[in-house]
Parts: C-alpha cells; sequence; structure tokens
C-alpha cells in the first residue's frame, strides 16, 4: 500500500513539471508593453516632426515664390515705364528748335538733357538684371542717384524754387533774365523780324475785317510783337496799319501803357521793343520747357517708385531663400 501510493505521487510529478511565477509573468508583459510604448512615441514624435519640417518648408516656399512673382513683375513694370525716357530722347534729339531759340543757347541743352535720358534709360535697364541678382542694393543706388538729379532738373523747368533755380538754363527765372538782358532782346528781335512772322500774319490778313481780326487765334510772338496792346485801345484799319488815338494818354508805370508809344506802324519797328513782344516769346520757350520739366518729374517719381518696390521685392526674396 505504502509503495502504491510513492508510485503514485511520483506519476503525478512527471506529469505536472513546475510553472513559473505569477511575477515573472507580469514583468514580461508590462517590459513589452513599455517597449511598444516608447516605440510608438518615438514615431509619433518623428512623424511631429517630419510634418512641421515639411510645414515650414512649404510656408517659406509659398512666400518665396510670390516675392519672385512679385519680382519679375515689377522688372517688367520698370522697363515699361523706362521706355517713354527712350521716346523722349528721340524727341530731344531730333526735335528743330524754336526761331531764334539757338541765341539763348537753349538747343545744347536741348540735346545734353536727351543725352542724359539715353544714358539714364541704360542705367535703369542694367539695374534691373543688378537687383534680380547678388547685388540689389548696388543696383538701386546706381538707379535712385541718377533719378535723383533727374526729379531736381524737372523742378527746376517747372519753376520750383525760382530763386534758387535763376543759375539752371531753361528755368523760368533764368529764361526771364536772359530775354530781359538789353543786349540778348537786341540779337532776339532782330530774329524774330528776320524769321517774318509778323510778315505771315500781315499776309493772311489783308482782307481781314476788324471784327475777324479781333476773333482770330494768335501765337504768343504774334500777338506781342506784330500788333498794339489792346489797351491802347488803337482803331484796326488793316493788319499793316493801326490809328492811334487822338487824344493824349497819361504817363503810366505799366508796361503795356508803355508800349503804346512805343508802336509804330512802321513793319521793321511795330511792337519788337515792347513789353508784350518780350512777354510773347518769353511765354512760347517757358511752355515748351514747362512740358519737359513736367515730364521728367513723372518719370522720375515713377521710375524711383518702382525701383523701390523692385528693390525691396528682391530683398524678401533673398531673405527667404
Amino acid at each position: 500500500m505504502a509503495e502504491n501510493a510513492a508510485a503514485n505521487s511520483n506519476n503525478n510529478n512527471n506529469a505536472n513539471p513546475p510553472a513559473p511565477t505569477e511575477a515573472a509573468i507580469v514583468t514580461v508583459v508590462t517590459e513589452e508593453k513599455s517597449t511598444r510604448a516608447e516605440a510608438e512615441a518615438n514615431n509619433n514624435s518623428e512623424k511631429k516632426a517630419t510634418m512641421t519640417t515639411e510645414k515650414a518648408e512649404k510656408s517659406a516656399v509659398g512666400v518665396a515664390f510670390p516675392a519672385k512673382r512679385f519680382s519679375g513683375i515689377l522688372s517688367i513694370l520698370s522697363f515699361i515705364i523706362s521706355l517713354p525716357v527712350l521716346a523722349s530722347v528721340i524727341w530731344l534729339l531730333y526735335m528743330r528748335a524754336y526761331d531764334c531759340e539757338s541765341l539763348l543757347r537753349l538747343p545744347k541743352l536741348q540735346t545734353g538733357i536727351g543725352i542724359g535720358l539715353l544714358f539714364m534709360f541704360i542705367l535703369s535697364t542694367a539695374t534691373l538684371f543688378l537687383m534680380r541678382s547678388k547685388y540689389p542694393m548696388v543696383g538701386f543706388l546706381l538707379a535712385f542717384v541718377p533719378l535723383l538729379v533727374m526729379l531736381t532738373v524737372g523742378l527746376a523747368l517747372l519753376g520750383a524754387y525760382d530763386m534758387e533755380n535763376r543759375k539752371i538754363p531753361g528755368s523760368p527765372r533764368w529764361l526771364r533774365m536772359k530775354i530781359y538782358d538789353d543786349n540778348n532782346w537786341n540779337n532776339i528781335k532782330t530774329c524774330i523780324y528776320d524769321s517774318g512772322e509778323c510778315d505771315d500774319l500781315f499776309s493772311r490778313s489783308l482782307t481781314t475785317k476788324s471784327y475777324d481780326f479781333s476773333m482770330k487765334k494768335l501765337s504768343s510772338i504774334e500777338a506781342g510783337c506784330c500788333k498794339p496792346p489792346e489797351v491802347c485801345g488803337m482803331e484796326f484799319v488793316n493788319a499793316t496799319y493801326w490809328r492811334k488815338e487822338n487824344r493824349v494818354r497819361k504817363k503810366s508805370e505799366n508796361p503795356n501803357d508803355l508800349d503804346c508809344h512805343t508802336w509804330k506802324n512802321n513793319r521793321t519797328i511795330l511792337c519788337y521793343s515792347c513789353h508784350t513782344c518780350k512777354e510773347g516769346f518769353l511765354r512760347t520757350l517757358k511752355g515748351k520747357w514747362w512740358k519737359l520739366g513736367l515730364f521728367l518729374v513723372l518719370m522720375a517719381l515713377f521710375l524711383i517708385i518702382s525701383h523701390l518696390l523692385l528693390f525691396i521685392a528682391a530683398m524678401l526674396e533673398r531673405l527667404v531663400g
């Protein structure tokens, strides 16, 4: 009996070997879970870092692309704006000067401004490539300085800072000083007579009546040099003869009143020495040079603004690039 019990006990031990403890099993499972959690956390952090990098790259590309496109548009716009400068060069170099303008050496000034504008056009076009390259600051300064000179000359021709610009040829004050100089005016009035402007007016008005002649549109020189001032109240007989009033005019310091005594019906005299003749010639020259000054100011402002915007776009493109 005792032997049978011992045999049964040995058989049970052989059939059921000892199993691992529960503590060991829990430890292994916990380590596996922590390992998996760390792996997932690393994967998530890598994904987030990748997404952040991609977003930053897309943002940088998104900023760089509009800046580059804006820079290209401004380059084309600046070139288009500069084309009228080239057209003005052709106009200045080939336009015929007004009669007697050469006595004041204005045609040389006209040629000089034309050559300066040609240089400005070439420089403005060249700076467009400098701004798009590695030297935007150099390109901007090369364009800005001549444009500033161009703006200053334009303002002088418009009559800005009148007294300060009296030594600049072509400015209103300079023109007045030159025309009212007696030595210059003696040559100018001879030139006006030789140009035949008054003779042309007479030939066109031989059969014109008084009312029709008063309605005729005259040039500044014709109105100032070829007929007496209206304040004189002279009677129109024909285009070559005006009858003076018999009454004695009071002495006056008004230049137009003095012209009433200066006027002669002699074709070689007429009103060439009158104040109105000087003003008519001055008005003719001022009109031409005022238009040129206005053109220079507008073109300088447009080009300064376009080059400034192009410089900002180029710097932004380099910053995000």
